[in-house]
């Protein structure tokens, strides 16, 4: 969805109407969620929990456009991921089995083959690779915006990028997947 079309979105949830919150979780929590996978792995849906806790916790104190919306909900996606990826590296006992919820329309498009997979190729990557990768190329974030969120300069964010989607260009199993 369009930053323009999401502008009245973000300011009616501001205001704390549950039907522009809704709008923007709509719009926005698939490509969250995408990241969290290459980021967190298995706990990308907690880390999205915890990043949509945050948000509306903090949502009226947010000051910005709905480009600064997006970078300032990466941001804070990302400390969430990077804070269930060490909670995972701390835990040494195998977690509980969840029990599935069913899945909603979301998640079943997120969880298609072709995703699932292409993830997977993203996520080998170098972390600074991966993640420039995904906030550029997959969610579509600028340079300046990726650079906030990752704590970079925009150059290292546009070589991180470059180097990870050779290397992607490069990986036999994306090279036999695309007939090549």
């Amino acid at each position: 969805m369009p930053d323009d079309e999401l502008t009245p979105a973000l300011r009616a949830a501001q205001q704390g109407d549950a039907a522009g919150f809704a709008t923007l979780w709509r719009a926005l929590h698939p490509g969250v969620l995408r990241y969290l996978r290459v980021l967190a792995g298995d706990h990308a849906e907690d880390a999205a929990s915890e990043t949509w806790l945050h948000v509306i916790r903090d949502l009226d104190r947010f000051h910005g456009d709905t480009a600064d919306f997006r970078g300032w909900l990466f941001r804070i996606a990302r400390h969430r991921g990077i804070d269930e990826r060490r909670r995972q590296s701390r835990t040494r006992e195998s977690p509980a089995p969840r029990t599935p919820a069913a899945p909603d329309a979301a998640s079943q498009a997120a969880e298609t083959a072709a995703t699932t997979w292409a993830l997977s190729m993203i996520a080998a990557l170098p972390a600074d690779q991966a993640e420039a990768v995904m906030l550029r190329t997959v969610i579509g974030l600028d340079v300046a915006t990726t650079a906030r969120i990752l704590g970079k300069k925009p150059g290292a964010v546009r070589i991180a990028t470059m180097r990870g989607l050779r290397r992607l260009a490069t990986n036999p199993q994306i090279r036999t997947r695309q007939g090549v």
